[in-house]
């Protein structure tokens, strides 16, 4: 679909109209998952209490609201669910908006986060520390060394695939690829050295969880999130006229290379902070575009906000089935996301083929 197209259709009474009912629909969802994401778990809270409390909480020196009666309920909900709710929505809305931006700027519908290599990377990052026994920032040493293995992994799939001051898509693709192989030989390579309780650790951290989210953790996520999202909804408007091809966005005053680069450093920035504290969350980043597509249509302007709040949902409820659907278990949230993912990919690629007639 052109850029033209794609303006046309965003002005179109009943697409304005679908747009109005997804964004009340997911703003309704959010809030009900989030409370009720609070509430559930091995010490039950009732719903009522939770909005209490946050209202409490939120509403400052008006004094709204009041606390859970329970001092044991109040200091759970507040020290140990409310940031795990929390960090879900932003690892969610990060993954999903990063999604759409790889989608956008590749003109790649099977595009997602881990091709640039900043998963991949991470992971070697955390698994490095581990088996090494690093623990020179206390609870901070892996995610720290996640989030700077995963912008290095970024840093040198650009710079490899960068040739005569550009970098074209199909070389980044190639190159992520190469770089994730050698990420995964690295990680590999970690684990045969490993003790039996570091192997442990990587794999669970590789199936990805957000068992032990603190307010702390929430607080150093943060920063990389907003600055990450709020770069995406400003290039929306870029990514629209990207859609119509390099040469053609070119004439209409797009700088192809700085939005490129741009993108994929907001990219790495964002999801390379959000893995550094969920671990490997895999398929949000596929799914949540692709289904904001098929109700609003591609216009990103649209897309990236609608994509924020509809990752946010899905792994907030993909992290309360994980807590709750088996008695005193904490479920990787990453196998959860694949097993709905993963049929997902199979759909897209069946669809795509048949639409395209083949691949080209």
């Amino acid at each position: 679909m052109t850029a033209l197209h794609t303006a046309a259709s965003e002005r179109a009474p009943g697409r304005l109209t679908a747009r109005v009912a997804l964004f009340a629909g997911l703003g309704t969802a959010l809030v009900l998952v989030c409370l009720g994401s609070a509430a559930l778990g091995q010490y039950g809270i009732g719903l009522a209490d939770v909005a209490a409390s946050t209202l409490h909480r939120l509403s400052g020196p008006l004094g709204l609201g009041h606390p859970v009666g329970d001092p044991f309920a109040e200091s759970a909900l507040w020290q140990i669910r409310m940031p795990r709710v929390v960090m879900s929505l932003l690892v969610g809305a990060v993954l999903a908006t990063s999604g759409a931006l790889m989608q956008g700027v590749f003109g790649n519908p099977l595009a997602e986060p881990g091709v640039v290599g900043v998963s991949s990377g991470a992971a070697v990052g955390a698994a490095f520390v581990i088996v090494a026994g690093v623990d020179v920032l206390g609870q901070f040493t892996v995610p720290t060394a996640a989030f700077a293995a995963g912008l290095a992994s970024v840093l040198l799939v650009y710079l490899l695939s960068r040739s005569g001051g550009r970098t074209e898509v199909v070389t980044l693709v190639l190159t992520g690829i190469a770089v994730n192989a050698v990420a995964g030989a690295g990680l590999a390579f970690c684990m045969f050295f490993g003790s039996q309780t570091a192997r442990d650790q990587i794999v669970f951290w590789q199936l990805g969880s957000l068992n032990g989210s603190r307010w702390a953790y929430v607080v150093s996520a943060l920063p990389f999130a907003v600055v990450g999202l709020t770069g995406a909804w400003l290039l929306a408007r870029r990514l629209d006229l990207l859609a119509l091809g390099d040469r053609a966005a070119r004439h209409l005053g797009v700088d192809v290379e700085r939005l490129r680069l741009t993108a994929i450093v907001l990219i790495a920035v964002m999801v390379a902070a959000a893995v550094a504290f969920s671990g490997v969350i895999g398929f949000v980043g596929l799914v949540v575009p692709h289904l904001i597509r098929m109700a609003i249509g591609p216009g990103h302007r649209a897309l990236i906000p609608a994509g924020m709040l509809g990752g946010a949902v899905l792994l907030a409820l993909a992290d309360v089935v994980a807590r709750t659907a088996i008695a005193y278990a904490d479920l990787p949230i990453g196998m959860l996301t694949a097993l709905v993912g993963g049929p997902f990919f199979f759909w897209l690629l069946r669809n795509t083929r048949a639409r395209a007639g083949g691949w080209i």
